[in-house]
């Protein structure tokens, strides 16, 4: 037992050696848990944000001039006073993404309760900002309007008061949920890029003959792969929570940052696992890379972190249950995300245990079969 344990522990530090010495993996690896963290975190913002308004303003009044002082940072950029004339040409441009033409006698047919209309121009091709900004805008001139009536004529405000209250991100940011989804997705993908490309190499290389020509079994072999592209991913992983996250960003992390750490050790099981598996089907690189895409893709996509489980087919949510991931981003979320504690996340912990046990034994007897028939 000892001895195995020996063997499996010098065999992984051969594994890290190698890794480090691979200049592209090492890369890939600093890459997605570093830069592309930022970059997705900073570019894939799902609310408005800095839009740009211009107004031509042909009524002159109060209300317009409220109107137009009620788009306001950090929504909208200050909004800048045009012509219509100038409307067609600088939306053409793309100087603009919204317009705002406010008609002569607006003010006096709103009080005289004609119900006048008013012109948005959108420019449709920033579609963030179209879609959110147009629904923003009318909320903001329905305000105005309203309190501008009910000053001029008196009018009692609305008997019923909403307080919207927004848990676990009180300003909706997107960074704040992309940022450890990031993460979250570069685990999955590495594990699996990194076990399989282990298992590629020895291959390619020649030197899986050598391994096997040597007093060590194919489960020493296969597990010291697992444990050291593991503790890469792990290191890697909180690594950048601790200093892209938290340190460049500035996205607090509500939760136990080691408790979602030694979840990941759990889960690191099952993606290098399934690494292991598709190196043994794999002869090749670009063998490998076209397998990693046919099983990547639908277990991140249908992992319930970017959709919802309960936006899927009730069928298909149920079937996705039996998948690690699921449960991985579920309980990294609640870590995370919501602050939860081990009595909380301890189910999901056993589910990925259970699940990533069984498919690592499945992965061990490819591992056997395929070094016992090179062999």
């Amino acid at each position: 037992m000892l001895r195995s344990l020996a063997n499996i522990f010098w065999l992984g530090t051969k594994e890290l050696r190698s890794f480090l010495h691979d200049y592209v993996l090492l890369g890939l690896v600093v890459y997605s848990f570093s830069m592309a963290i930022t970059a997705q975190s900073q570019s894939s913002s799902q609310e408005l944000h800095n839009a740009s308004i211009a107004i031509v303003d042909e009524d002159h009044s109060e209300l317009s001039r409220r109107i137009a002082h009620a788009f306001l940072p950090p929504y909208f950029q200050p909004p800048q006073y045009i012509t219509e004339r100038d409307i067609e040409p600088l939306m053409n441009a793309g100087r603009y993404t919204f317009v705002l033409d406010i008609p002569p006698h607006f003010t006096r047919s709103v009080l005289a309760g004609r119900e006048p209309q008013l012109q948005l121009d959108v420019d449709a091709t920033a579609m963030v900002h179209a879609g959110l900004g147009s629904s923003y805008a009318e909320t903001i001139i329905t305000t105005e309007i309203d309190n501008f009536l009910s000053r001029s004529e008196g009018t009692p405000p609305d008997p019923v008061t909403i307080n919207v209250r927004l848990a676990f991100n009180p300003n909706a940011d997107t960074p704040w949920f992309s940022s450890v989804m990031g993460i979250i997705s570069s685990i999955t993908m590495l594990a699996i890029v990194l076990a399989g490309a282990a298992v590629v190499r020895e291959r390619e290389h020649g030197t899986m003959d050598h391994l096997m020509v040597m007093p060590l079994t194919p489960f020493e072999i296969a597990m010291s792969k697992i444990w050291a592209n593991g503790l890469v991913i792990l290191t890697a992983a909180a690594l950048s929570l601790y200093f892209v996250v938290r340190g460049f960003l500035h996205i607090p992390i509500a939760g136990s940052i080691p408790l979602f750490l030694a979840g990941v050790a759990i889960y690191l099981f099952f993606a290098t696992s399934i690494g292991i598996f598709l190196g043994t089907i794999a002869r090749s690189m670009p063998q490998l890379g076209l397998l990693f895409l046919l099983v990547y893709l639908p277990i991140n996509t249908l992992s319930g972190g970017y959709t919802p489980l309960e936006s899927m087919p009730p069928w298909l949510a149920k079937a996705m249950q039996i998948s690690p991931t699921v449960h991985f981003v579920s309980f990294a979320q609640a870590i995370l995300y919501r602050g939860a504690g081990f009595s909380v996340v301890w189910p999901q912990f056993a589910v990925v245990a259970l699940s990533g046990g069984l498919f690592l034994a499945l992965s061990l007897w490819r591992f056997r079969s395929v070094t016992a028939a090179s062999s």
